[in-house]
């Protein structure tokens, strides 16, 4: 089953949590500070993969979780780091955030992002010494790791493109040129998903996609027009298939200027995009009646017909020639698509708001300034304020408005608002 589309909720694991210990030595109870830090969390990656066919696995299994860190210990232990969680995508995957934010376009193997990224690890009391701190009592705890809504959708990459009215025969062609073995009946819309067939010529080979049928309409989402269309983006050639029989409700020559105004308004690019145009079903009486007036239009209109039968092989062969030869100049001519992968900006790491006569702090710097795990000491509180301080939130909330006594929230936690206190108060450089 192809799926081609999945909504991913990620999250990061957890730091680990930094230990507060102690070396013992005769006659000093509490000797050189020796609390390791926890690790830190796995975070959630998601991997271009050309062995992975589709969405389908992670469409099954939506939440994913990166390997959280386990804790410091006494004698200066770290903690083991969580292991980062890869999810395997197909190339010509894009990943993108509710708000609509592209993260990334990953078309090569190999190419990743990490959409949800582990906790730090808190540090142990052995990392929190300073000149001015020799022995603190406390240690950091680990940070909770991201976590966040992602949206993936696969965009086929293929050298050349299938496309055609609903019933015109892809299906079938597709299935005689290669190995490919999609549904086929005498009805539209047989084919719900896009199919891949790799196609040899002369020995060398190239991907055809056989893309569902378009209607017209498609462009504006009418049947699965957009579902449809996102997957002839990255075809180097086009192969429009006309379909002369009275299976179809139209002529061929509409059917040509309609899907050519579907591609057009999908995307102007897609109008320019080289093309082969070959009408099928030669071997039915009324397609092969039909084809001098279809030569005769496409002449006036400056187009090369060709004209071929799935069933009997007529024509088959120049036309996976052509093909070929349409995607080894595009090789050539055109660029080749890297993809890519957002790096987002950091941010100043917090926002100062004022809710119900208190300041709010919010973001990562201010969480971090006091996740630590004890609060009830003086020690620790004016390391504390020590902490916002050097991380820019007390300059931030005296310009915001905040005086001296003010109730200052940050997550759970209220405190007492005291600007004058000294920066360098225990403080060490922040990694």
């Amino acid at each position: 089953m192809f799926v081609d589309e999945a909504v991913m909720y990620a999250r990061g694991g957890d730091g680990g949590a930094g230990a507060a210990a102690f070396v013992k030595l005769r006659g000093k109870p509490r000797g050189k500070p020796a609390g390791g830090s926890g690790g830190r969390g796995g975070s959630v990656i998601v991997r271009a993969d050309d062995s992975v066919a589709s969405l389908l696995d992670l469409k099954r299994h939506p939440h994913q979780r990166g390997g959280s860190g386990t804790h410091g210990a006494g004698d200066v232990r770290n903690g083991r780091q969580g292991e980062d969680l890869v999810v395997r995508v197909p190339l010509g995957t894009v990943v993108h955030l509710e708000d609509g934010t592209r993260l990334a376009d990953l078309v090569r193997p190999g190419q990743e992002v990490v959409v949800a990224a582990g906790g730090r690890g808190g540090r142990g009391n052995h990392g929190l010494v300073t000149p001015r701190l020799r022995a603190p009592t406390f240690a950091e705890q680990g940070e909770y790791g991201e976590e966040v809504t992602v949206h993936l959708e696969v965009k086929l990459i293929a050298d050349a493109a299938l496309i055609g009215f609903p019933n015109a025969g892809k299906s079938t062609l597709i299935s005689a040129v290669s190995a490919a073995k999609p549904k086929i009946a005498d009805y539209p819309f047989t084919t719900l998903q896009p199919h891949l067939g790799v196609v040899e010529v002369d020995e060398r080979d190239f991907v055809l996609a056989d893309i569902p049928g378009l209607i017209e309409g498609a462009a504006e989402g009418k049947g699965l027009g957009h579902e449809f269309l996102r997957h002839v983006e990255r075809a180097r050639v086009l192969v429009v298939l006309l379909d002369a029989s009275s299976l179809q409700s139209t002529d061929a020559q509409h059917q040509y200027q309609t899907l050519l105004a579907e591609l057009s308004a999908h995307s102007p690019e897609l109008a320019h995009r080289r093309r082969i145009v070959v009408a099928g079903k030669s071997d039915l009486d009324e397609t092969a009646a039909a084809i001098p007036d279809l030569r005769e239009w496409a002449e006036r209109n400056d187009i090369d017909l060709g004209v071929v039968s799935s069933v009997t092989g007529e024509g088959i062969r120049p036309l996976l020639s052509s093909i070929l030869a349409e995607v080894d100049a595009v090789k050539r001519d055109g660029p080749t698509r890297h993809g890519y992968v957002l790096h987002r900006p950091a941010g100043s790491g917090f926002r100062v708001v004022r809710q119900d006569g208190t300041w709010v702090l919010e973001g990562r710097a201010a969480e971090r300034a006091v996740n630590l795990d004890d609060l009830s000491s003086p020690e620790v509180l004016d390391y504390i304020a020590a902490r916002l301080a050097r991380a820019g939130i007390t300059d931030a909330l005296v310009a915001a408005g905040a005086e001296t006594g003010d109730d200052v929230r940050i997550g759970e936690l209220l405190f007492e608002f005291r600007p004058d206190i000294d920066e360098d108060e225990g403080m060490e450089e922040e990694q």
